[in-house]
């Protein structure tokens, strides 16, 4: 079987993780973000402490088919009030840590997926 490599810049992939830090195509982003398979935008959150509604209301517009939320390094669950908007609007959603969050989205966007990631980046 031959294998093709994908052009990195074609895909966001996650390359690497750690505490504080997302590299995306070998390229460290040191604050929250939301990454899609073919972009990275900024997000306003910079601790989970401070998610609000509007910061899912954001998301809607990006029309994912499923939200992967990386709650920094480790799993904590958003009030649901705050992910009314994604349910509402039929948004598919699953928490995890950081680490947990990275793999899923390139799995997910490997299966040519549409799927974002929220990603919260804070250090302890």
């Amino acid at each position: 079987m031959k294998l093709h490599r994908d052009a990195p810049n074609s895909r966001s992939l996650v390359t690497g993780y750690g505490p504080g830090y997302v590299a995306i195509n070998s390229r460290e982003h040191r604050s929250s973000l939301i990454l899609l398979p073919g972009r990275v935008e900024p997000w306003r959150p910079g601790r989970f402490d401070d998610l609000a509604a509007s910061d899912f209301e954001a998301i809607l517009a990006l029309a994912p088919e499923i939200l992967l939320l990386g709650t920094g390094l480790r799993q904590r669950f958003p009030k649901p009030a705050l992910l009314r908007p994604l349910i509402e609007a039929g948004i598919g959603h699953e928490i995890m840590d950081l680490p947990a969050a990275c793999r899923t989205f390139n799995i997910l966007m490997a299966e040519g997926r549409n799927v974002a990631a929220a990603l919260i980046l804070e250090t302890e």
